[in-house]
């Protein structure tokens, strides 16, 4: 009887177990949302429960279970973006150590209080006892940081940070205690995995940054193409003015010798250089300039019509960042939503951005196959299955309350509307936020 009590207590461990590192992975990686994880659980559950009493009575050694649990977890959590298994496989093997370090530190510390080393045998009462305290304090915390908005995951981030601070702390104290003798070997062992696990959060860290200064280099990078074609642009127009009298005169020449045909070619051939110049948006900002024609680019290669009427004011004060999270991330859904109506003449993108008093509107109108579907009046992500509407509104919204704005998104009669009002911060004369 004592044995089967003890089976359910692993599933049931490994269940929490589960859970919980999933919701690390979908806060720390932009892997999946919370709203997946909820979607993988019932998939997840029935192979880890069977996962947990494979182990159990084969009586494997720990080492095992925390890799089998790691490696099924990554497999989990990225089976829908494979680029990621490798982060994830990190995070999960992060997970599982500091998980049995923290199990170690909860059944040390009662067998010290109550000067009992039953505590620290796993497959006792008081093991189990130790063992639930810790994870129902765990389940209370993931379910406290469930709730809370966190898109880029530096609350997650320094959750874990602090976390194996503590932990180092807590098992150099431990080593110092009198009270239980706990084998010397067992606390340089927990002392050595409490130092990997700071230096896991260090490199993580150190990717993490490697990561946005890979984006903002690409970005920059593609501001200074966009900026070489507006040079190019203004090049082009001064030859073509130089040049101006010689192009009347021999239009002038074709017209009154009745070549019209010739004229007309003349003309297309003129025009040609800066056809596709004209079509470009120039605001003055460079990375609202490259959001918009991008999705221009994107736009006319999916046979989506694009339409674009921008009067970007200066010096709003808007830092380029949040202007990304809003503009690209609301021109991003769209495309991906009008991507997926089936008739390409029923396709199309229509962007306006006004100034009106000291507000900015931002508005975004695009053909959608389908209602995006709501949970609780807020939308949800179905990207990963549709392609439609939901996680890139919820990090647009993110960046607009920083600036005191709303973000209101509508759908009807096949058209998705999603309209972000924004104040402008307080910026001196060059355009910089103060």
């Amino acid at each position: 009887m004592t044995q089967w009590l003890f089976l359910l207590s692993d599933i049931a461990a490994a269940l929490v177990r589960a859970a919980a590192c999933l919701f690390l992975i979908a806060r720390l990686l932009p892997v999946n949302t919370d709203e997946s994880i909820r979607r993988q659980l019932p998939a997840l559950f029935p192979t880890a429960a069977l996962l947990a009493a494979v182990l159990f009575f084969t009586e494997l050694p720990e080492l095992y279970r925390q890799l089998t649990e790691a490696v099924l977890l990554a497999l989990f959590a990225a089976r829908r973006r494979p680029a990621d298994r490798r982060m994830c496989l990190f995070v999960c093997i992060y997970f599982e150590i500091a998980a049995a370090f923290w199990q170690f530190l909860a059944a040390a510390g009662l067998s010290v209080l109550f000067r009992s080393r039953a505590f620290l045998a796993r497959h006792t009462a008081a093991g189990q006892l130790a063992l639930w305290l810790l994870y129902l304090l765990l389940s209370v915390c993931a379910a406290r940081f469930f709730k809370r908005e966190d898109p880029t995951g530096k609350d997650a981030f320094r959750a874990a940070s602090a976390l194996s601070v503590a932990g180092l702390i807590a098992v150099i104290t431990l080593s110092e205690q009198t009270r239980l003798t706990i084998p010397d070997d067992l606390l340089d062992m927990w002392t050595i995995l409490a130092v990997v696990l700071l230096m896991a959060v260090l490199v993580f860290n150190l990717n993490r940054h490697y990561e946005s200064e890979k984006e903002l280099a690409s970005l920059k990078s593609e501001q200074a193409a966009l900026l070489e074609r507006e040079n190019r642009a203004y090049a082009m127009n001064a030859k073509l003015f130089h040049d101006f009298h010689n192009h009347i005169g021999a239009l002038r020449h074709l017209l009154t010798h009745g070549q019209y045909e010739q004229a007309v070619q003349y003309l297309d051939e003129l025009q040609e250089p800066l056809r596709e110049m004209a079509d470009a948006v120039w605001t003055g900002e460079p990375t609202v300039d490259y959001l918009i024609n991008r999705a221009r680019a994107e736009a006319k290669a999916a046979h989506i019509a694009f339409q674009a009427q921008v009067e970007f004011p200066r010096n709003t004060g808007l830092r380029s960042a949040d202007l990304c999270a809003i503009l690209g991330n609301l021109l991003d859904n769209a495309l991906e939503a009008a991507r997926q109506v089936a008739d390409p003449q029923a396709r199309f993108l229509r962007l306006t951005i006004r100034r009106v008093n000291h507000l900015l509107l931002i508005k975004v109108e695009n053909s959608a196959p389908a209602a995006p579907v709501t949970e609780n009046g807020a939308l949800k992500t179905t990207k990963t299955a549709h392609g439609l509407h939901g996680w890139g509104i919820k990090s647009a919204r993110t960046a607009t309350e920083k600036y005191d704005g709303v973000l209101q998104s509508s759908y009807e009669n096949g058209i998705f509307r999603a309209v972000a009002t924004l104040s402008f911060p307080s910026a001196p004369a060059n355009g910089r936020p103060t």
